[in-house]
């Protein structure tokens, strides 16, 4: 019996017209995995990893030689001067929540310049929401720049915008629910040495969700001063069940960590329990398994090329996150796609997503997520609000098989 049983005809050939017209493009993200792969394995080395820093830790978690290493490790990873990965950091949103915060006093300015942030932001400023444990209620303002009709930065309302009381500015990689480009780390050094060229005291502060490793280089490499992202996305490579990570210059990575637990503490507190071990092998997998989300999300973009679906980026695009965009123009397509993606899930196969209100969201929203880990955005998962143009955000996969199964079973149940 063969995987492709039960297939149309049809679409197993323009299965087989997909893998070999995306084949170098694989290898490419291949090669980069390598590069990514050796980065990680120097770190672990250069900071002499041993079997017992994966002992665990409980209380108030001082003397964590292991954690301590984990950091490090990072942090060199990275091209950071220092790093902050922790269980205590509980989501993405988190994360960065807790960077803005670690940075920003009363009467200081927070200017997003590409457009407006994450949805799950908005309250975190205090942009909705009651405002209470937001930064608005602490008195730091917040101003936005849109994007340009291309979906890119607008660089001279940004100069116009930035003035004596900016004291962040923030840059989201990914696109989030939004139908701009995710941006390279190319197109964030074009963007970091603009704001340089006017600002030198700015900090430039990047939302790394779904970036890690997808690239050769990260925004801390190319003068970032801080970023943020989730453990259980792109660095804890499928192992880590909970966390985040705050990484770049020492200083203000000292000032989050102040954040996190409270001053005088800092960073050397904070038990790390039995997540020590998650959290390194975890990183050390990722480059790897950030690599076959990607080719996963290659081999979409080229199937769906072959039923005229639009889909962001194209097969041949430069890939610089997990995020792979379907517009399926349909309510019950959109639908009827998670449902299925769900289906081919290791876990809840049985159980049928619909749409639903969600904390920190206006739409109502749909999400499969047959994950291992609960919301783990590394392992595959469709989702989307269900508004006009009916846009499905596909990411993750372990294996770039598991994405080829439940893609192609998709195409199968809604075209066939």
């Amino acid at each position: 019996m063969f995987w492709t049983d039960g297939l149309h005809e049809e679409l197993i050939e323009r299965i087989n017209k997909t893998e070999r017209k995306i084949a170098t493009k694989r290898q490419e993200t291949q090669d980069i995995a390598l590069f990514n792969q050796q980065k990680v394995l120097k770190a672990f080395q250069d900071n002499h990893v041993a079997a017992t820093d994966f002992l665990a830790s409980t209380g108030y978690g001082y003397d964590d030689l292991g954690r301590e290493k984990l950091d490090l490790v990072y942090a060199q990873a990275f091209g950071a001067e220092a790093a902050l990965v922790r269980p205590q950091i509980v989501s993405g949103t988190h994360a960065i929540a807790t960077a803005l915060f670690g940075v920003l006093k009363p009467n200081d300015e927070l200017l997003y310049i590409t457009g407006t942030p994450y949805d799950t932001m908005l309250e975190v400023i205090g942009i909705e929401g009651d405002g209470r444990g937001s930064l608005k209620e602490i008195g730091v303002s917040y101003d936005f720049v849109e994007l340009d009709e291309e979906g890119y930065v607008d660089f001279a309302k940004v100069q116009q915008k930035i003035h004596e009381k900016t004291k962040v500015v923030a840059i989201q990689r990914s696109r989030g629910y939004a139908g701009r480009p995710s941006f390279t780390i190319d197109y964030i050094r074009q963007i970091v040495e603009a704001i340089r060229a006017y600002n030198q005291e700015v900090i430039i502060f990047v939302d790394n969700c779904y970036g890690e490793f997808a690239e050769i280089l990260e925004p801390t490499q190319i003068g970032v001063d801080l970023m943020a992202g989730s453990l259980i996305k792109n660095p804890g490579g499928g192992i880590a069940k909970t966390g985040g990570y705050i990484a770049g210059r020492k200083m203000l990575v000292e000032s989050c960590a102040y954040r996190l637990t409270t001053a005088g503490v800092g960073a050397v507190g904070g038990a790390m329990g039995t997540n020590t071990f998650d959290f390194f092998q975890g990183f050390f997998l990722s480059p790897h398994a950030v690599s076959q989300a990607i080719q996963g999300a290659i081999f979409t973009a080229g199937l769906l090329e072959e039923y005229d679906i639009q889909s962001s980026p194209s097969w041949d695009s430069v890939r610089t996150d997990l995020i792979q965009t379907i517009d399926l123009g349909q309510k019950e397509a959109m639908i009827k796609f998670a449902q299925t993606i769900q289906k081919l899930s290791p876990v809840d196969s049985n159980v049928a997503p619909i749409p639903a209100k969600m904390p920190g969201y206006e739409d109502e929203i749909i999400m499969a997520a047959g994950a291992f880990i609960e919301g783990s955005t590394m392992e595959l998962s469709a989702d989307g609000p269900l508004r006009a143009p009916y846009r499905l955000f596909l990411q993750g996969g372990l294996t770039y098989e598991h994405v080829k199964l439940a893609v192609t079973q998709a195409i199968q149940e809604i075209y066939y």
